[in-house]
């Protein structure tokens, strides 16, 4: 009964019976036929290519020739093998190197992915050939790749540095850039939702910054940021883009948003009193918002890195009890660091009592200032032989699974908090579980880690622990979602070529690697043994061929 319900209801909604049973859909005759030829297709050109060879075998003389073959490879000196056996090792050893080179930098085999979409087709390998838009493999495949596309969505950097006083100086010195273009073209893209509204055209200093937000050359953005103040000397987006852009130092930086802030709170309130006039005002409004709270949070930063980091966090707390909504910035994990800076762990558990919820998205600064705080209070004492003897107290099982959960969200982390990797400056766009916000939380917080005695000894001592509590294959997690795997391709997008990426899971070589690895090793042997011991090898390969 409960099958003939299950049916009726399926019935009712348009969907197959056999679908909502797990019951594969019955196909047709040419689906059949067309699904059996090309999972033998391989096999039917093999016995096909055989049974030509026979049928041609008399005409074409193919024991004579294969006689003569044989006479002729008796008759080779051991010179010739010495030459075969060593082109061939020269040439799988050049083989050998480009597949490894190709798999360190694209992660995949080149032979590999050559046979996957080139020759598979060609000898009837394709798997959904015969899959229907509304078949399940299809459906399957379907939210497979929304899942991973929300899993590779990148965001902001909270913490993310002046490009002018940090990024540009770092160029100056070391000859790096240490920004892709694809981490510039997202911050620009954030510059144009945030800065831009429909209403631009209005204010011809706003059009010009319109512009100016979607130039490439930084000093064409300068360029127009100083049009943009020639039109009206109020314009709070062209000090934003000077601040930014322009400033060499974190105290330039400063003033220059002290004046778009001076700018930015006219033109708010001017907004505030037309904003139910149109729908177009209320889009003013919304980017006259976001503008005041860039400019409020910049100066927040530049506060922080200017050592007056109770002006910062009081400059932060207003932010994010005047805006509320404005949540998506993540302003708490700014707030975050500069508590931690003053050592007010009480105000920093009070913070992650609100933020560290079921129902909000985690982040690198969230699971690991938690372990901190649980490592903090018994750190001090631990020691590894101790443990070992007496076993772990409560509070150290609190930290050590602290310590766990961090390390599932993003195993990356550690192996720079402990520095067995270097640490580069942060992309400004961070993909969360990912290498790139691994960088961004170490490079803000390691000094954090350093300053509580005993902390990172408890971090080495038991962060690998967590992989043995993890499945493999990733196919579910432990306390979090499986780890996606899109997130190298997408790290490597935002960080720059000369750093090394950081995998996980870490990734096995390719068959074709371990074959031409074996076989230039075991040619360039036999090539060796040839060339020291003809007459020996020139016996064996005579009683082969015998």
């Amino acid at each position: 009964m409960a099958d003939r319900g299950c049916l009726a209801e399926a019935e009712a909604a348009g969907e197959s019976p056999a679908l909502v049973l797990g019951v594969n859909p019955i196909l047709g005759w040419r689906e059949r036929l067309r699904a059996g030829l090309a999972g033998t297709g391989a096999s039917l050109w093999f016995v096909a290519g055989l049974g030509l060879l026979y049928a041609l075998r008399i005409p074409l003389r193919l024991c004579e020739n294969l006689a003569a073959v044989t006479v002729f490879l008796s008759s080779l000196t051991p010179k010739f093998y010495v030459a075969l056996t060593g082109t061939s090792s020269l040439i799988s050893g050049l083989i050998f190197i480009f597949e490894w080179w190709y798999f360190h930098k694209h992660g995949t085999s080149f032979i590999e992915q050559v046979s996957v979409s080139h020759l598979r087709p060609l000898m009837g390998g394709t798997e959904h050939s015969i899959s229907e838009p509304g078949s399940p493999s299809r459906n399957r495949e379907s939210e497979t790749s929304r899942q991973n596309l929300s899993e590779c969505k990148v965001w902001r950097n909270p913490l993310n540095l002046f490009r002018g006083a940090e990024y540009r100086r770092y160029t100056w010195v070391t000859g790096k850039e240490p920004l892709t273009y694809y981490d510039m073209n997202l911050s620009a893209q954030d510059h144009q939702t945030f800065f831009t509204c429909d209403t631009d055209f209005l204010r011809p200093s706003d059009t010009v910054m319109q512009k100016a937000w979607r130039e490439r050359n930084p000093p064409a953005r300068i360029k127009a940021a100083y049009q943009a103040l020639e039109l009206n000397n109020d314009c709070a987006t062209a000090y934003v883009l000077l601040a930014e852009e322009e400033a060499t130092t974190i105290v330039d930086a400063e003033r220059l948003f002290k004046q778009a802030l001076k700018a930015g709170e006219t033109i708010y309130r001017r907004s505030q009193q037309c904003q139910h006039q149109s729908p177009q005002h209320e889009a003013q409004l919304r980017r006259d918002t976001n503008v005041l709270v860039y400019i409020k949070r910049r100066l927040a930063m530049c506060a922080r890195k200017l050592g007056r980091i109770r002006e910062a966090v009081k400059i932060m707390r207003d932010l994010m009890k005047e805006f509320p909504p404005l949540t998506m910035l993540n302003i708490h994990e700014n707030l975050l660091e500069s508590l931690l800076e003053l050592q007010a762990y009480a105000d920093v558990q009070a913070v992650l009592a609100k933020y560290d919820d079921i129902s909000l998205p985690k982040s690198a600064a969230i699971c690991y200032t938690a372990a901190l705080l649980k490592t903090r209070t018994v750190s001090d004492k631990f020691s590894p032989e101790t443990a070992s003897k007496r076993g772990l107290s409560t509070a150290e099982i609190n930290a050590v699974e602290a310590i766990h959960r961090a390390v599932e969200f993003n195993p990356h982390v550690p192996k720079y908090l402990l520095e067995m990797k270097s640490l580069i400056l942060p992309p400004e766009h961070i993909l969360k579980r990912g290498d790139s916000e691994a960088i961004a939380y170490a490079f803000s917080h390691l000094q954090h880690w350093k300053r509580i005695e005993g902390a990172l000894n408890l971090l080495q001592c038991t962060w690998e622990g967590t992989f043995r509590m993890i499945p493999y294959p990733l196919e579910k997690g432990h306390l979090f979602h499986p780890y996606p795997s899109c997130t190298e391709t997408a790290d490597r997008e935002l960080l720059p070529p000369f750093h090394h990426v950081s995998v996980y899971p870490k990734r096995e070589l390719p068959l074709f690697i371990h074959f031409t690895a074996g076989f230039c090793s075991s040619t360039a042997m036999i090539a060796i043994l040839t060339h020291q011991f003809p007459e020996i090898m020139g016996i064996f390969v005579k009683a082969d061929l015998g």
